[in-house]
């Protein structure tokens, strides 16, 4: 019965970091055009950013995060993500970094595309 519960509660951990939103990160349909003072991180794969390139962008796809984190200059991040998916790995891997996401944009419209509390929906580019 214990290692029932415990699997069950590992599953749900998994399940809870990838699907469930981070709180405090606001959604933008706009990517920032002052680059100074907010890094773009683009978490997109390679073939993706390079068929839709954001400009002033860095790239670092979600799987090369926990590799490369240090190559991340910046503390202030605002992270164009393809997917929802994408989007709450990468914010929560660059916040136990220590870096503090100041918002994110989704680049492909998942269908049906979800709203987010009544702001409308976090789709831009």
């Amino acid at each position: 019965m214990l290692l029932l519960i415990i699997i069950a509660g590992t599953i749900m951990v998994a399940l809870y970091n990838r699907y469930f939103p981070v709180r405090g990160v606001q959604c933008s349909t706009e990517i920032p055009t002052e680059t100074e003072s907010i890094l773009i991180l683009d978490v997109r794969d390679y073939n993706q950013s390079s068929a839709n390139p954001i400009p002033h962008a860095v790239n670092l796809p979600v799987a090369y995060i926990n590799r490369n984190w240090d190559d991340v200059a910046a503390t202030r991040i605002h992270v164009a993500a393809s997917t929802p998916l994408e989007k709450n790995m990468s914010i929560r891997m660059l916040k136990r970094k220590g870096y503090k996401v100041a918002g994110y944009t989704l680049t492909e419209k998942q269908s049906p595309p979800k709203q987010n509390k009544g702001k409308g929906y976090c789709y831009g580019i």
